[in-house]
């Protein structure tokens, strides 16, 4: 079926060609032979001769031909000709004897080799009209082209691929992606051989593209970049408008889906548990903990605090800006004796919070963390630790001057010597 509608519109082709030169009879360029008066000459009108001229009208060929003939292009002519073969016609120029053959008697000009109007798209030749006998000028040489005539012999191309576009997740359906172009190397004056459509061929769940500017729109509004952060969307381009027969060509666009700050932190656990000896001293850090964020960049930075009274006495939390952890440390010294177990309540946040999102939740998480303070063997303690005790310069010897007291402070409370 293809074959036979290709001969189909070759036929249309060079029938299109035979019209035109058949009405090349109706037109005249008029140019005056050797020895001729200017138009309006007196002695010319008494004598009744007729200007003579070249009679053709503009030549076409039809590009990449394939028939085994010459094809016929059309027709030069003297309006000075009268058949009896005493006039010889003859051509210059571009492919004047290669390319285009000129019959001498009749003027009729054929193309013998195949055309590419991509490659060249008109030959500018010489026509010379000559005495056959004496080889005498009969008109001016005439200057004439031929142009090479097109056929849709070109698919589009996307010459400035690879494409990379990017979109942020849950932007709005209709949102500018970016613009594809395709060029088509056929004659944009010509029907509608470099007239080119777009359409998705791969992804159009979740894309569109104009049919006419190539621009890429997102055609939902729910991109996830958690869930896929980037999609390979196939775009085609068809020529002759997009109707039965245009040639097509395509080009893979990758959009990269950007993130936005649509998830809160989290922490993997809702309890955590570290233990630091009683002597431990101010500023000592105890453990870390981290709330995970599903963001990139600095859309998962953090801040923490600790939220309850107890804790933030004796506990300071500060965040790693390398690792993005909350690095609890010691506040105020510890006493085991006093109290075993401190619980801290511990609250992540964002530290940059998108206001277009706030409506999907709160964008902070808490968690508990349990320090259980270590004993240590502690040395005994007078209590009170230090007291002044007087004794009178003639006391006896074995006189009693005063009384010491020292406590283990350990829960032991071992016997003191």
């Amino acid at each position: 079926m293809a074959k036979g509608l290709q001969g189909f519109l070759w036929t249309m082709l060079l029938l299109f060609c035979a019209i035109q030169e058949l009405g090349s009879w109706a037109m005249h360029t008029a140019v005056e032979g050797p020895g001729l008066g200017e138009p309006g000459d007196p002695a010319l009108l008494a004598s009744g001769r007729v200007k003579r001229g070249w009679v053709w009208n503009q030549f076409f060929v039809v590009e990449e031909y394939t028939g085994t003939e010459p094809l016929y292009v059309g027709k030069i002519h003297s309006d000075s000709d009268e058949g009896d073969g005493s006039i010889k016609y003859t051509i210059s120029g571009e492919g004047a004897g290669t390319i285009f053959l000129i019959d001498e008697i009749t003027g009729d000009i054929h193309a013998t080799e195949r055309l590419d109007r991509e490659q060249k798209t008109f030959y500018t030749l010489r026509a010379q009209a000559r005495d056959r006998q004496t080889d005498q000028l009969l008109e001016p040489e005439s200057e004439f082209i031929i142009k090479v005539q097109d056929i849709n012999d070109s698919e589009p191309r996307f010459l400035e691929g690879p494409y990379i576009g990017s979109v942020a997740e849950l932007s709005p359906i209709g949102t500018s992606v970016m613009q594809v172009m395709a060029s088509d190397a056929d004659d944009p004056t010509y029907g509608s051989s470099a007239r080119v459509v777009y359409s998705v061929l791969e992804g159009e769940q979740h894309f569109t593209v104009d049919s006419k500017t190539g621009v890429i729109r997102t055609a939902v509004a729910d991109l996830d970049r958690e869930t896929q952060d980037r999609y390979e969307v196939v775009i085609r381009a068809t020529d002759m408008a997009g109707q039965l027969g245009g040639l097509s060509g395509s080009t893979t666009v990758t959009i990269v889906v950007t993130d936005v700050n649509d998830n809160p932190p989290r922490f993997p656990q809702k309890m955590y548990q570290f233990s630091i000896v009683e002597t431990a001293p101010v500023g000592t850090a105890i453990g870390r903990v981290k709330a995970e964020d599903s963001d990139v960049g600095e859309n998962t930075d953090m801040t923490y605090q600790v939220k309850d009274e107890e804790g933030v006495e004796m506990f300071k939390v500060t965040t790693d800006s390398n690792t993005q952890e909350a690095v609890i440390t010691v506040q105020k010294p510890l006493d085991y004796e006093s109290k075993k177990v401190h619980t801290v309540v511990v609250e992540a946040l964002n530290k940059f919070v998108d206001p277009r999102f706030v409506d999907l939740g709160t964008f902070r998480d808490q968690t508990i963390v349990r320090v259980s303070v270590l004993d240590v063997d502690e040395p005994p303690e007078f209590r009170p630790p230090s007291n002044l005790m007087e004794v009178q310069e003639d006391a006896h010897v074995g006189s009693i001057v005063g009384v010491v007291t020292a406590l283990d402070p350990d829960t032991a409370n071992h016997p003191v010597r």
